[in-house]
């Protein structure tokens, strides 16, 4: 199965920035084979940063968008605008977004059709936070996180969603989730995309590890058969880190 290196750039770099970034990255990208790569930068950096992409092996994803085609929604995106500026993939259901913008799963199922509907490939997120893990509801958290964000999807093509794992509870808060929790639950996620799609898409759809994988951790969680590559954060703000875990995901990918 083809891996995916997402970047995450969140709400980090002026455009400036960006697009030097961007260049980086694309200047010392390596042979990827089996590897895609993508770069998610804040929306105002879209058009500049695709423009730097074009065709040099590194795909455009925005951080979000809305599930309207058009209309009064003041500060919203659209799946139409994304496309017009080159994006291929599209972040839904980000931990931050659900924590901060009070994002539900009935709205991520409802991006995430839209998404598909543009030929924009969504990165659904799902994950539980310590006080969810802690109460030992993690894989309920999750059940409900995937059958409700991807509920009347009638996939019949594993390269049209992607899912992100974000153990929310290992992220900036000094605990880590080791490469055998990561494994045990996104083999659970591919049990539950059985269940809802049939083993042959199932098998693969690309199950992403968002728990702050980085140059030191990525050989390691990169080598779990379940782990098909990471939605990455702050080391995707740092070409060279960025990089390094391209490179092993190369490796694991061979």
């Amino acid at each position: 199965m083809d891996m995916l290196i997402a970047g995450n750039w969140k709400m980090n770099t002026d455009l400036a920035g960006a697009v030097d970034l961007a260049r980086q990255v694309v200047e010392g990208l390596p042979e990827t084979g089996r590897v895609d790569v993508a770069v998610c930068p804040p929306f105002i950096a879209l058009d500049a940063v695709g423009r730097v992409l074009d065709d040099k092996g590194v795909r455009l994803g925005a951080q979000n968008m809305f599930y309207e085609e058009e209309g009064a929604y003041t500060g919203e995106v659209s799946a139409s605008m994304l496309r017009s500026v080159g994006c291929r993939y599209v972040i839904l259901g980000h931990s931050e977004r659900r924590q901060y913008f009070g994002e539900t799963d009935e709205g991520v199922n409802k991006k995430a059709k839209q998404a598909i509907a543009h030929s924009l490939v969504p990165i659904v997120c799902v994950g539980e936070t310590l006080e969810q893990r802690e109460a030992g509801k993690e894989r309920q958290v999750v059940e409900e996180q995937v059958r409700r964000g991807l509920e009347g999807i009638g996939s019949t093509s594993a390269d049209q969603f992607v899912i992100a794992y974000e153990p929310v509870w290992a992220i900036g808060t000094g605990r880590t989730a080791t490469s055998e929790q990561a494994q045990e639950m996104h083999a659970f996620i591919r049990e539950l995309l059985q269940d809802q799609f049939g083993s042959d898409v199932a098998s693969e759809v690309r199950i992403l590890y968002g728990g702050s994988m980085k140059p030191s951790n990525a050989p390691e969680l990169l080598a779990q058969p379940d782990v098909n590559g990471g939605l990455i954060g702050g080391a995707s703000l740092k070409a060279a880190d960025f990089l390094s875990i391209v490179r092993s995901a190369v490796e694991a990918a061979k």
